[in-house]
């Protein structure tokens, strides 16, 4: 089987934690060496950003290949604009294929535009695709509190039609089936459910100590970790007011608890990410600077030692349809503290392997950190059940139900 995987507006291979990388990369890229490893044949199409840049990468490895096909200008360009040049992203994966007399038997779209892709190699090639939006826009619109954090017409009325023409909808957890029905009044009949995966051999448990000494830390240091894009629907300023609360209690000094924050560029200026530059001036408004460290943008290999390095990962999201920071590290050992909305809620067992907290509320945040961070027994005993609980996450079985998908998809076609 030969599957052709969509994922026009970002690249599996770019650095996690910039605007438009992240829980989406980590699952492109690892489903499909996944599935390498099974023996099929994988071809990732996505828009090149870089004339620079070979057009054809083989990084993935197993004989799987990453294209970058060119449309519109080589260059990072806003979503709405690249919906402007996913005709010439279709053209240039046909020509691909005909040039290397490919056929593909499934395509796996990820996100809307790849969605309006594999619709449109779908009406030529006759292929089935499966679809997976990751984040839906119009629950991002129930949560956003200014015009410029809200989603497009254009976005939100194209899934609209893509959920009723796929052959499959991929849904993260059974939350995201029910808001797909419930805010899209979409049928759920081709609607699966089948959770992101977590590779189990890059993210494990490891000593805590080892691992601060690798990142650099103090090994007397309280450590706490975020790591996602910085954007307003992450939460930022939420976790940064419980740590002034933490502070203001008496509960620890600025010298004793350090938060590293991944993801970014601290360095850009306050026009290319607002909300950076936001975060920033709170922390010095709150007199952090001792505590709040900006890492930027870190490679996925270095995540493991921050993760087992720190006493919590803390995920104050808005918004998350799944959440592949808190599995990743629940998979090495750490409890999660994350706010109790999307997929968040279904995946970070509260009292077990974390706990939740309400959304946008810094004292109860600033709580649940306390009681992690002062009683090591319990941090113990949810780090083990965290890892534990993890393992049935592992890639190898998540992508055998996706396989169970794919060839349901190639049957029908077959049938038909």
């Amino acid at each position: 089987m030969r599957i052709a995987m969509l994922s026009l507006h970002t690249c599996p291979l770019a650095t996690l934690g910039g605007k438009d990388t992240g829980g989406m990369n980590v699952y492109v890229r690892d489903l499909t060496r996944e599935l390498g490893r099974r023996g099929l044949a994988v071809d990732v199409f996505t828009r090149s950003q870089d004339e620079h840049q070979p057009h054809v990468k083989e990084d993935l490895g197993y004989g799987n290949r990453v294209i970058h096909v060119p449309a519109g200008p080589e260059v990072p360009l806003p979503k709405e604009t690249l919906y402007r040049h996913v005709g010439e992203f279709v053209g240039g994966v046909r020509e691909f294929a005909r040039d290397h007399g490919v056929h593909y038997d499934v395509l796996h779209a990820h996100y809307w535009l790849s969605g309006a892709a594999a619709a449109s190699l779908r009406e030529v090639w006759g292929t089935p695709f499966a679809l997976m939006f990751h984040t839906l826009g119009r629950m991002k619109n129930r949560i956003a509190q200014t015009d410029g954090e809200r989603e497009s017409d254009l976005r939100v009325q194209t899934e609209t039609e893509l959920m009723r023409s796929a052959d499959r909808v991929i849904a993260a957890t059974p939350a995201e089936r029910a808001q797909i029905q419930w805010l899209y009044r979409a049928p759920v009949d081709r609607v699966a459910v089948i959770p992101p995966g977590v590779d189990t051999g890059l993210f494990y448990p490891r000593r805590a100590d080892e691992a601060k000494a690798r990142i650099g830390v103090d090994p007397g240091r309280i450590l706490l970790v975020f790591v996602g894009r910085i954007e307003p629907l992450k939460g930022l300023e939420t976790l940064l007011r419980a740590l002034a609360q933490l502070r203001d209690r008496g509960v620890c000094q600025c010298n004793q608890l350090a938060l590293s924050i991944i993801g970014g560029d601290p360095d850009d200026p306050a026009a290319r990410n607002a909300e950076m530059a936001r975060i920033k001036t709170l922390r010095d408004e709150l007199d952090l600077e001792g505590m709040v460290t900006f890492l930027g943008k870190q490679d996925q290999d270095t995540l493991p030692d921050y993760y087992a390095a720190a006493d919590a990962v803390v995920m104050p999201s808005h918004y998350e349809s799944f959440g592949m920071v808190a599995l990743e590290a629940m998979a090495c050992g750490t409890p999660v503290i994350a706010s109790e909305v999307g997929g968040l809620a279904f995946l970070v067992k509260d009292g077990e392997t974390g706990f939740h907290v309400p959304d946008r509320d810094p004292a109860a945040l600033a709580d649940r950190i306390c009681t992690i961070i002062t009683d090591p027994l319990l941090r113990a005993r949810m780090g083990g059940q965290a890892a534990e609980y993890a393992q049935s996450y592992s890639w190898r079985l998540i992508a055998e139900r996706m396989l169970t998908v794919y060839a349901e998809l190639a049957g029908e076609k077959a049938r038909a």
